[in-house]
């Protein structure tokens, strides 16, 4: 497909950062330019600021996808400077600095800012993903919610007791902060919010699996606060298997360690991928595919350009800075100090992450949070926890929203959002079947 030019980049006023990716870092970034003598222009493949923190949510029907997401254009409508575009990137031209989209558009940048954020990495099994999806976006959550309501439903229609135990088996790959949310809702929507729904099954007897290849699950948290939270999900009555690596996926079964389980409902939360596009800006890579940044988070031997987020390796202190939603807010507000240092002629600044805690939730009244010297176990950390997603999401409407919602299901179990929606398949097709069900 051939590119032009578009008004807006050709017209030459003020300079102009384009910023790439309208996630948590990216639209930060846009926000710290807010008073500076810049023209922004934010590309995303989406209209939406996504939550990724409460995606597990929406997949567990907990909440609705309108509840974390609120559009971009209306979050950056009093920002004059400030300009959206729904296009998806398909490659950044560093020597021309231009970024080219898949719709055919060229957009030059005198600073470009790189959120793309990650995908699901499937350790070179890309197979494995039509049959063990990830949770990334939206649309990812609403599948996973039709596998796991649709799980049920079809446990209540067979008869043979061994295709009905598969059906009602759960398994999820990876115990990291999404395997182990997503891993101590299910036992609770299974034994509260279906608990009487049903007339031919009993939900509460549903199995859930987690396996995680490492020694244990959370590995990035404290051992005791680990194991807390083993023994947590342990009580809910999730079988935690740590040290057990998945040598192979199949439509009804996982291979897991040396078992091969016959289960339906697999979910993946094993590992992420860097955007590709961290290729295009020819710097070096880490294993994980992204791009290892300068300490003012621009890309070796190109100043213009920031890489922040997901998408860029960076460290303080000598220790990784993870890729968590505090992180690339940190990143998109200095990326943005720097090109406004520049402007200014004045030096750099390095970034230096701040670590305002780390918090996981295991289940109702069950969660883990690290705040350093504090560690918090139990019913105070899970309150910490309400607060601060409550406090992080953007807009006053989705803080009510989640909040009502989140009583709601306090005080009644029950999951406002159960709808079986998208695509209809088949067991074990990865293709929707026209006519079926």
């Amino acid at each position: 497909m051939t590119t032009s030019l578009t008004p807006w980049a050709r017209e030459r006023r003020r300079p102009r950062v384009v910023i790439v990716g309208g996630g948590f870092g990216g639209l930060y970034a846009a926000r710290a330019l807010k008073r500076d003598d810049v023209d922004v222009l934010l590309l995303d493949r989406t209209n939406h600021h996504l939550f990724q923190p409460l995606l597990y949510q929406v997949a567990t029907a907990t909440l609705a996808p309108t509840d974390i997401t609120a559009p971009i254009r209306w979050l950056l409508r009093k920002q004059s400077n400030a300009s959206v575009l729904m296009e998806e990137v398909a490659r950044i031209d560093a020597e021309r600095r231009v970024v080219a989209t898949a719709e055919g558009h060229e957009y030059a940048y005198d600073y470009l800012i790189v959120a793309a954020g990650a995908r699901h990495a499937y350790f070179n099994h890309p197979e494995w993903e039509a049959l063990a999806p990830g949770l990334k976006s939206i649309d990812d959550a609403i599948e996973l919610r039709r596998r796991i309501l649709t799980a049920f439903e079809r446990a209540e229609m067979i008869d043979d007791p061994e295709e009905r135990a598969a059906w009602l088996t759960f398994i999820i790959v990876g115990g990291g902060p999404t395997g182990t949310e997503l891993a101590g809702m299910l036992p609770t929507i299974a034994r509260h919010a279906l608990d009487h729904d049903f007339r031919r099954i009993d939900p509460k007897s549903a199995r859930v699996i987690l396996v995680e290849g490492g020694p244990r699950i959370l590995a990035t948290y404290p051992a005791e606060l680990s194991e807390h939270a083993r023994r947590d999900l342990t009580n809910l009555g999730v079988d935690v298997r740590t040290g057990t690596l998945v040598s192979e996926i199949g439509p009804h079964y996982v291979v897991a360690g040396t078992e091969r389980i016959h289960a339906h409902t697999i979910l993946w939360a094993a590992g992420n991928a860097a955007s590709p596009l961290g290729r295009d800006l020819h710097a070096k890579l880490d294993r994980a595919g992204r791009v290892e940044v300068d300490p003012d988070l621009s890309v070796p031997g190109r100043r213009e350009v920031f890489v922040i987020g997901d998408l860029a390796a960076t460290t303080t202190d000598g220790k990784p800075v993870p890729g968590v939603a505090p992180a690339a807010m940190q990143m998109g507000a200095l990326a943005a100090k720097n090109i406004r240092r520049d402007l200014e002629q004045r030096e750099r600044v390095p970034f230096r992450y701040r670590n305002k805690g780390d918090l996981a939730t295991i289940g109702r009244y069950r969660a883990i949070a690290d705040f350093g010297r504090l560690r918090v176990t139990g019913g105070l950390a899970w309150w910490f926890w309400l607060f601060l997603h409550i406090m992080y999401l953007a807009g006053f409407r989705n803080r009510i929203s989640v909040l009502v919602e989140w009583a709601y299901s306090y005080f009644t179990y029950e999951r406002g959002a159960r709808l079986i929606t998208g695509r209809k398949m088949e067991p074990g097709r990865e293709q929707p079947i026209p006519g079926k069900w």
